[in-house]
């Protein structure tokens, strides 16, 4: 039987194959050519780990923590967004608080300009020219003074001293203190008496 050669018997077996691995040709006398030998491990195709989704796992792992990365800056940046409007909240707080108190401080002061006032003693002189001044720089700060006579009564800017007539739509009749208030803030409430509104004929001419 030469080399290579199949070996088939009549049961219907499986061929047995049989290799005849002599270097020498024992019919010819010739030395055999060896066969090529298979790829090996050096010319075997690079093995690379991907995964699930047939993404490389070494790209798959950046991808994730690129985004972790992400997701943090994003929430610093939010922490420090809210920190800054936090402070900014804070430091407009104290601004207007200490406004306040300045102003609570100077409130005397422009009572006794508004007593002044009234008994003419601001119609002339420097003093009128301070008085002026303070004002106009208290006012540019948002401070406003209410209370008139004739304005209509509210409790929760008014304090009555003094109540007369029915009381059915009240009104200020006179004026004992000023009240202020610093931009929406009240911080002082006017001290008045109360009265009824005139009636409407005792406001016109006779005809």
């Amino acid at each position: 039987m030469t080399a290579g050669s199949h070996s088939t018997n009549g049961s219907g077996e499986e061929p047995v194959t049989v290799t005849d691995r002599r270097r020498i040709d024992p019919e010819t006398g010739e030395v055999r050519d060896e066969p090529a030998a298979g790829p090996g491990p050096a010319d075997a195709e690079p093995v690379v780990n991907e995964s699930e989704n047939g993404q490389p796992a070494d790209d798959a792992s950046s991808d994730a923590r690129l985004a972790e990365l992400t997701a943090d800056l994003q929430r610093e940046r939010a922490q420090f967004a809210n920190f800054r409007r936090r402070a900014a909240e804070e430091k407009q707080g104290s601004v207007a608080y200490g406004k306040q108190i300045l102003i609570d401080k100077l409130l005397p002061v422009l009572d006794d300009l508004d007593r002044a006032r009234e008994h003419g003693d601001l119609e002339t002189g420097p003093l009128r020219a301070v008085a002026d001044k303070l004002t106009a720089v208290l006012n540019a700060e948002g401070l406003e003074a209410f209370g008139a006579a004739g304005e209509e009564f509210n409790p929760e800017l008014h304090e009555a001293v003094q109540h007369d007539g029915t009381g059915d739509h009240p009104v200020i009749g006179a004026v004992y203190r000023c009240g202020y208030r610093l931009g929406e803030k009240v911080i002082r409430t006017a001290m008045v008496t109360v009265t009824d509104p005139e009636p409407a004929g005792d406001q016109t001419g006779a005809q």
